[in-house]
């Protein structure tokens, strides 16, 4: 059986927790638990030969923070929390140089010069109107803060088998508190 993957930090389950209820008011269904993206599928192959270039890579960084902020759009078709780390887009970098994915790939999914740090909450494509993405936003402001600033200590693989309707946690990777 093949498998789609990407690598993701998830927030503290405290607030993993009040980003889902918090989703579940707006729509029934979402593809992955609260995340955000460090490194889309590309170049992610099925062969897992990726992953050992991942544990090398997480040997070499020391735990970081981020701090999750207001919201923002993609668009008009995408609400997000903003992420600011640094850090977070330094290791971006350094993983998708190692995995080396094609420029098509790295076009295709926003990454180095077009990576920006983020935490979906909602898309129009999970059948949302743009009105209920400005009413989500608006409520946002008040359900989701105070926006929490938290230490990453690990990232997450994530994997959804073909046919599969939900992305799950497929491997944690810790990084190296003595880097």
């Amino acid at each position: 059986m093949s498998a789609e993957y990407f690598i993701g930090i998830v927030p503290p389950e405290a607030y993993m927790e009040r980003v889902e209820h918090f989703r579940e008011q707006w729509m029934d269904y979402s593809i992955v638990e609260p995340h955000i993206t460090l490194k889309a599928q590309g170049g992610l192959s099925p062969d897992l030969k990726w992953i050992e270039r991942i544990r090398k890579v997480c040997e070499n960084v020391r735990p970081f923070s981020i701090q999750i902020a207001e919201p923002a759009y993609f668009g008009e078709q995408v609400l997000y929390l903003s992420v600011h780390s640094e850090a977070l887009v330094h290791l971006h970098e350094y993983i998708v140089r190692e995995i080396s994915p094609t420029d098509e790939q790295v076009k295709k999914y926003f990454e180095l010069d077009d990576f920006v740090p983020h935490l979906t909450l909602a898309k129009e494509a999970f059948g949302l109107s743009k009105q209920n993405l400005v009413e989500m936003e608006k409520a946002a402001l008040i359900k989701l803060s105070p926006f929490p600033q938290f230490k990453v200590e690990f990232i997450r693989i994530y994997e959804r088998k073909t046919h599969a309707d939900r992305y799950e946690t497929f491997e944690d990777i810790y990084l190296n508190a003595g880097a």
